[in-house]
């Protein structure tokens, strides 16, 4: 057996590329083009105004960057818009009650348009930036944002209107004098006339000054805070606002070495997990008093609980209480108004245990819970919390709906406001994804993996409830984006063989998808791509765990097999579409071709299966999901006839992370395994992802100590390659530094570390991709081919 040890901590070895055998006639270099490969797909799909005409990004040319090219649904021609027809392309923004008017935002101006004859007035030309543009409730006047402040202008006679005057600091007052003081200026007035009389005519100079000054907002100062959330009420009398205070944590610094100066700098970059975070309030001003009440979460039903875990942690069970002495502290989301003025807003708990919907009595700031969500774990799921916020609507002036995993599975529900009522608008073992109201209120856009949850298709649901109405039947991923008419669908869909293409049909069940757009090149093409083959083994708990299968043809296998583990941790990467790890994909096409089996496994806390798979990682990251990596190993040995010897495993990010824990845990199931920017040690990682699973290192230090790898370097036996980009702000350079240094003082030598020092976390240049994956697979010939 060829050693494979570590040469030295920054030495880029030389490969001998040329003398790995390759049976495939796809390369590594060529793969990892990436679109210069592919193909540019389309993006960023948006209809213009008329209904007739899509917008995307493509560059079927591979110009220097991507262009926004138009495409008319109906003669299917497609053009590169001029930098003019860019110029005159308009945002999403809101409409009037009729539909007629539709103001917009674009590059800090504001824009208001007929709907009739699609011609633009331009409101606002300035160097300020002008934003959140909404029509009052009477349709007479804009409401919008600028520097923080909350403007309004009549559409009649175009005149502009300050409803707010917020200013940061504090306010500039006389100062209180002391007793001493006091007494001296009293004696002076008493004992010198000029002086009285000098004082009396400024007094009534700017008394007078009061009484005659103009109409203008009260002045509200902020103090050391920042105002966030802004959103004024329909009939301009309200507006609700957010405030926070940034704590003076430590940051952390990424050197970057290669620059263009030939001096080495310093990026700013995220505090570690546990750091202290922004504090919040919520605040209602009275446009029309100048009143503010602050919103207080001190009563709202379980604002004191305290999570579970701590009780693992407390030194005598009889004496530990469940609930805090003070408030948890909380995030607020940016309110929402009916027609009517009613407002509801999303509150969560900074443990991220709890989401409160709650409906603001603007008069008093106080406020009436509609829904309540809880998890011991963290609160999560699409359009409920975590990488998706919270998302809230109005159906009509006393109904909302809302996202909520109540059942396990993210669904969609309706609630009174009024009476408190809340209705399931869908059930079942699947996930609603994505959900938008039509225009008239009646009919709910629905995205869902009813179907399978290797699928994504497009739905109608009637908005009181009722049946959910597939429109899309492909099999595979649809994305949908609905004309401004709502009669038509610009999809971008996919196959798992076949990349993101564009194309349209009319919003309607059995109606056809028509194509617009083909972007791959004639060199992907001409290789017969994998078709997914899904399948699903049964881990040690009983759980059936999906993964993609890829097999060489039986005169090519060599009794070898890898693990693919995906990142982010809650992704997909199961499934009938085009996959967002294409690259992995081809690669995975290229391993078969040289008789390697392939095993990309949706682990647990992967996307699209519910809360439950979701959550199973909670305070043990590297528990569940890497038992499914290895039962995954057992599979493919008991049913797939792979020697247990020839099994290797890689990732990047989290799939790094499980790589990690894979060798270093499972070292007599894994002989190699490839770790691409991993994390090393949680307690490093950034706040908003980690606190969620494992809650904070002070609090839950036992969750940290068993999730780290660096915690299990010891147990590695097998052949280990590092490979990270210095300049990573995501999951920084430094982790892995600080595991080198581990394994070297471990003695450990089967390990070899290769760094990129122009790539941040997501690698963009073609020789680094190529780069590694070729040390990958030299990895992997070198230590699983015996």
């Amino acid at each position: 057996m060829k050693p494979f040890s570590f040469k030295l901590l920054f030495l880029v070895t030389t490969l001998s590329f040329s003398q790995i055998e390759n049976q495939s006639q796809l390369t590594i270099d060529n793969m990892m083009k990436g679109e210069d490969f592919v193909g540019y797909l389309p993006t960023n799909i948006k209809w213009a105004d008329n209904s007739k005409d899509i917008y995307f990004s493509w560059n079927p040319d591979k110009d220097t960057i991507r262009s926004t090219y138009k495409v008319n649904i109906d003669s299917k021609e497609i053009n590169k818009l001029s930098f003019d027809e860019l110029k005159a392309q308009t945002n999403g923004g809101d409409y009037s009650k009729d539909y007629k008017l539709k103001v917009y935002e674009k590059e800090g101006d504001l824009f208001l348009m007929n709907t009739a004859s699609y011609i633009s007035k331009r409101i606002t030309n300035t160097n300020a930036r002008e934003s959140n543009p909404q029509l009052s409730s009477d349709q007479k006047s804009i409401i919008y944002q600028q520097d923080n402040n909350i403007f309004q202008w009549n559409i009649d006679d175009g005149t502009t209107k300050q409803l707010t005057d917020f200013r940061s600091g504090k306010e500039k007052s006389e100062s209180k004098l002391n007793n001493q003081d006091q007494w001296l200026q009293d004696d002076q007035l008493k004992y010198f006339e000029i002086l009285e009389k000098r004082k009396n005519e400024s007094d009534a100079q700017k008394y007078r000054r009061e009484q005659t000054a103009l109409e203008r907002p009260e002045t509200i100062y902020l103090g050391d805070k920042n105002i966030n959330n802004l959103n004024v009420s329909p009939n301009s009398n309200y507006v609700v606002y957010g405030l926070y205070i940034k704590p003076k944590d430590k940051k952390t610094t990424v050197p970057n070495y290669v620059t263009e100066s030939g001096y080495t700098t310093d990026l700013n970059a995220r505090s570690k997990v546990g750091s202290e975070q922004n504090t919040y309030e919520s605040w209602v001003l009275n446009i029309k008093t100048g009143e503010t009440v602050q919103i207080k979460t001190d009563s709202i039903e379980g604002i004191k609980d305290k999570p579970k875990y701590l009780k693992e942690y407390a030194e005598n069970l009889e004496d530990y209480k469940g609930t805090y002495d003070d408030p948890r502290e909380v995030r607020f989301s940016k309110p929402i108004f009916s027609d009517d003025g009613k407002a509801v807003i999303n509150i969560t708990s900074s443990d991220y245990k709890d989401r409160w919907i709650m409906l603001i009595d603007l008069s008093n700031g106080k406020l009436k819970q509609i829904d309540r969500q809880h998890d011991d774990a963290w609160i999560g799921g699409p359009g409920v919390g975590w990488f998706s916020g919270g998302v809230i609507g109005w159906i009509d002036n006393d109904n909302i709906w809302f996202k909520s995993e109540k059942t396990g599975y993210a669904h969609l529900y309706s609630a009174n406001v009024n009476t408190g009522k809340i209705k399931a608008l869908t059930t079942g073992d699947f996930e609603i994804l994505d959900v938008n109201l039509s225009k008239n209120k009646k009919t709910f856009y629905l995205t869902s993996n009813k179907v399978s949850p290797h699928e994504h298709h497009f739905y109608h649901l009637p908005s009181k409830g009722g049946e959910m109405v597939q429109i899309t039947s492909k099999k595979g991923g649809h994305e949908i984006t609905i004309s401004p008419d709502e009669k038509q669908l610009a999809i971008r869909y996919s196959y798992s063989n076949k990349p993101w293409e564009l194309y349209v049909m009319p919003n309607k069940k059995e109606a056809k998808m028509a194509q617009l757009t083909t972007s791959t090149t004639d060199t992907f093409k001409s290789y017969n791509w994998s078709d997914s083959e899904i399948i699903n083994f049964t881990a040690r708990d009983g759980a059936k765990v999906p993964a993609t299968l890829y097999k060489p043809k039986p005169e090519k296998k060599n009794g070898a097999a890898v693990i693919f583990v995906h990142g982010a941790g809650y992704t997909q990467n199961v499934h009938y579409w085009w996959p967002s790890y294409y690259r992995e994909y081809m690669f995975h096409n290229f391993l078969a071709d040289n008789g390697y089996t392939v095993l990309a496994i949706d682990f647990r806390a992967s996307k699209g299966y519910g809360r439950d798979w979701r959550t199973a990682i909670y305070r043990h990251m590297g528990g569940k999901d890497l038992d499914d990596q290895v039962d995954g190993a057992k599979y493919l040995v008991d049913k797939h006839g792979i020697d247990k010897g020839k099994l290797g495993i890689y990732g990047g990010s989290y799939g790094g992370f499980i790589t990690l824990m894979a060798m270093f845990n499972e070292p007599d199931t894994f002989k190699s395994g490839a770790a691409l920017r991993p994390v090393a040690d949680w307690a490093h990682y950034n706040h908003g992802y980690t606190a969620n699973i494992l809650n904070t290192p002070v609090e839950d230090s036992l969750a940290y100590q068993r999730s780290s790898p660096i915690y299990f370097a010891e147990g590695l036996k097998g052949n280990l390659l590092m490979l990270h980009g210095m300049i990573d702000t995501n999951v920084h350079f430094q982790d892995v530094v600080r595991l080198s240094q581990r394994l070297i003082e471990l003695k450990k030598e089967n390990w070899e570390l290769a760094v990129f020092p122009l790539e941040s976390h997501g690698f963009v240049e073609a020789s680094s991709w190529s780069d590694q994956y070729r040390r990958i697979f030299k990895l992997f010939q070198e230590t699983l081919r015996e």
